[in-house]
C-alpha cells in the first residue's frame, strides 16, 4: 500500500510547497512548519508500513501538524496534514490531543479546537470533521467511536460546574448519535467486557480534584458506576486479562503521580505502584511507562522510564534507555512500541515552544535514529496490516 504524501518525489513537494506559499497569503495565519522530507533509515519490510506521529503544539498557536515515517522507503515526512490540505485554513488547529486509525480513517482530536479531523489514512486527506467542545482522547468499538470531552471551556476554578461527558460517533456517518455524562474532566478512556472504563482529573477544578473512574455500560450507553482511585487520573489502558491501568497525576505537591492495577474481573484493586506517569504504551504483557514528576515543592522534575510487567504485576526495569541516551532527552513527553519489531520509540517536547524529537530504540535499548519533529511530539497510531491500529 501506498502513502502519497510519504512517497512524493522531491521535484513535487518543490512545487508543493511553493503552492502552499501562495495559499498561505490566504489564510489567517503564515504557514506553521514547511512540510519536509529526510531519509533517516533504511527500508524495513514488515506489516507494519509506518506510524503516524501527532505534534501537539504549543496552546493557543493553531500549531498541531501530522507527521509520518514510511518504514517502507525509511523516509520521514514533516507537516503531512499541511501539504495534502493546503486549502485548510489554521491547519490542523489548537492543540493535537490524540490519534487513532479504524477502518480506512485516521481520527486526529484537537482539543482546544473543539474538533476532531476525520482523514483519510492513505492519502492524508481530510474527509470529515466532527464538533466536540474540548475533545480529549478517542477508542473505537463496533462501528463506532468513544470521545471523551470537558464539555466546558478551559477555565481553572475549584467551583467548575460543568460535568463531562463521552460522545458516541458513529464512524459510517461521522454524526454524534448520544451522549453519555461522567465526571469533571475526562481524559483517558478504554474498553473491556462491554463496558466504557473513563479516568476522571477534575484538572480545571485544583485543588478539588476528582477521583473516580465512571463505568459506562456500552449497550445501554449509561453510567452504571463509578469507583474511587485516586486524585487528578488522568492515563487508563487495559491489559490482556481485563486489569486496568490507571495512572494518577497526583498534585505536583505532596501527592505524587501513581499507577494503579485495577482488575475489572473482579472489581478491585489489586496494585498501586509508587511510579510516576506521563505516557504509557501497552505492548503483549509489558507496559512502558515514561514518568515525568514536577514538584512545586523542589521546582524540579524527576524523569523515569519504566517497564511493568503486567501478567506479573511487578516492575522489570527502572530504565528501558540503556545506552546513556536518556542524557540527550530534555523533556520526555510520549512513548510507543512498534508491535512487529517492538522498537520504542521515545518523544522529546524539549521546552514546548520550538520543534521536538523523536527517538527510535532497539527492544535492548540502544539508541537507532532520531529525528526532528513538529511541537511538542505526542501521539502515534501505526499502520499496517494485521495489526491493531489504535
Amino acid at each position: 500500500m501506498t502513502i502519497k504524501t510519504s512517497h512524493i518525489s522531491h521535484n513535487i513537494i518543490a512545487t508543493l510547497f511553493a503552492l502552499l506559499v501562495v495559499l498561505a497569503g490566504c489564510r489567517e495565519e503564515q504557514l506553521i512548519f514547511i512540510p519536509e522530507e529526510v531519509e533517516i533509515t533504511t527500508p524495513q519490510f514488515t506489516d507494519v508500513q509506518g506510524f503516524y506521529l501527532l505534534n501537539e503544539g504549543n496552546m493557543g498557536s493553531n500549531k498541531a501538524t501530522l507527521d509520518y515515517y514510511n518504514f517502507r522507503t525509511g523516509r520521514y515526512s514533516r507537516n503531512i496534514f499541511a501539504m495534502a490540505n493546503p486549502s485548510v485554513p489554521k491547519e490542523m488547529g489548537d492543540v493535537g490531543n490524540d490519534l487513532g486509525i479504524y477502518g480506512s480513517k485516521l481520527y486526529a482530536v484537537i482539543n482546544c479546537s473543539n474538533k476532531i479531523d476525520v482523514i483519510d489514512k492513505k492519502t492524508v486527506k481530510k474527509i470529515g470533521q466532527i464538533d466536540i467542545p474540548n475533545c480529549r482522547f478517542i477508542k473505537f468499538y463496533g462501528g463506532y467511536a468513544y470521545v471523551t470531552s470537558y464539555a466546558g471551556p478551559v477555565v481553572i476554578t475549584p467551583d467548575y460546574k460543568q460535568r463531562g461527558y463521552v460522545a458516541k460517533i458513529d464512524t459510517a456517518t461521522l454524526q454524534v448519535v448520544d451522549t453519555c455524562l461522567v465526571g469533571y474532566q475526562p481524559d483517558e478512556l478504554d474498553i473491556v467486557n462491554g463496558k466504557i472504563y473513563v479516568a476522571n482529573s477534575g484538572g480545571y477544578m485544583v485543588p478539588n480534584y476528582e477521583n473516580t473512574i465512571s463505568v459506562i455500560d456500552i449497550d445501554s450507553f449509561t453510567e452504571v458506576d463509578r469507583i474511587e482511585i485516586e486524585i487528578n487520573l488522568q492515563c487508563c489502558k487495559a491489559d490482556p486479562r481485563g486489569v486496568l491501568w490507571i495512572s494518577s497525576r497526583g498534585d505536583y505537591y505532596e501527592n505524587q503521580s501513581r499507577l494503579f492495577a485495577y482488575d475489572t474481573r473482579h472489581n478491585r484493586l489489586v496494585k498501586t505502584f509508587d511510579t510516576s506517569v506521563s505516557s504509557m504504551w501497552m505492548d503483549g504483557d509489558s507496559l512502558f511507562v515514561i514518568g515525568v514528576q514536577f514538584s512545586y515543592v523542589t521546582m524540579k522534575n524527576e524523569i523515569s522510564y519504566a517497564v511493568i510487567n503486567t501478567a506479573t504485576l511487578e516492575q522489570v526495569s527502572n530504565n528501558f534507555i540503556t545506552d546513556g541516551t536518556d542524557a540527550e532527552i530534555a523533556m520526555p513527553y510520549s512513548v510507543a512500541v512498534n508491535p512487529i519489531t517492538k522498537d520504542i520509540y521515545v518523544t522529546d517536547a524539549k521546552d514546548y515552544i520550538s520543534p521536538g524529537r523523536l527517538y527510535c530504540f532497539s527492544p535492548q535499548g540502544v539508541k537507532q535514529w532520531d529525528v526532528r519533529t513538529g511541537d511538542i511530539p505526542a501521539h502515534f497510531a501505526f499502520l499496517g496490516d494485521n495489526i491493531n491500529e489504535k
